[in-house]
């Protein structure tokens, strides 16, 4: 049985909207943005009003605060609702994709969709049965890492390497399902070991993977993150 679309804490409903933004500005931060009303308007796709409208509610119900130069940050009440779904929607992803079968470029549209109706009783059989302390299918952990948590596991972005040498491809930007799409054509999803060749002069990236040499453009460089392997240290 799924959850009601309106969750009560104390006299606050939560909606599946404020959901959204709460979980959005999480992502935002993670992937080192500075997050104010036009961030959210670009990653939600909705108008600078409607932003404006929603941060108005969730300043009022103690959600957000908002700093004098429009930076929005989530309250601890707010923090644990976004890492709720977010929790929610890393187990979804992992079981379409260990359960299912489904295609790792997929799942995140469909865990989109499925975050908000998920029960805590399905939400705990799925950590059952899964289990916990696993990335999802692109590589990203269950909660919202930064680019410094990242870092300190010492993954680098690949338009950060100059060095030649293998690879692993541990992370990918998992809102940009063409992308993924594309980089699935070429056999590289997280997991998958490749070559680093150079950088080009048009800042693209040449790398050689299953006996193909292949050019990567920036705007995937800076979306893929990449760690070195033992036989390249």
């Amino acid at each position: 049985m799924s959850r009601p679309l309106a969750l009560k804490l104390g006299r606050v409903i939560i909606t599946i909207s404020k959901e959204n933004y709460l979980k959005t500005i999480a992502e935002a931060e993670a992937e080192g943005e500075t997050v104010i009303a036009a961030t959210l308007a670009r990653w939600l796709q909705i108008s600078p009003p409607a932003v404006t409208a929603g941060i108005r509610r969730l300043k009022r119900d103690g959600m957000v605060r908002v700093a004098k130069d429009g930076r929005i940050q989530l309250t601890a009440p707010g923090r644990n609702i976004a890492d709720r779904l977010l929790n929610r929607h890393h187990l979804i992803e992992r079981m379409l994709t260990e359960m299912f079968g489904m295609e790792w470029y997929k799942v995140h549209e469909e865990a989109e969709r499925l975050e908000h109706a998920v029960s805590e009783d399905f939400e705990q059989r799925l950590v059952a049965v899964l289990g916990t302390g696993k990335t999802c299918p692109h590589g990203n952990s269950v909660r919202a890492d930064t680019q410094r948590d990242r870092r300190k596991r010492h993954w680098m972005l690949l338009d950060e390497v100059r060095a030649p040498g293998e690879l692993q491809l541990v992370s990918v930007y998992e809102r940009d399902r063409k992308m993924m799409e594309f980089l699935d054509g070429l056999d590289l999803r997280p997991g998958v070991r490749f070559s680093w060749v150079c950088r080009n002069y048009d800042e693209t990236v040449t790398i050689q993977t299953k006996g193909q040499t292949v050019q990567l453009g920036s705007p995937v460089a800076k979306r893929v993150w990449v760690a070195r392997t033992a036989a390249s240290d």
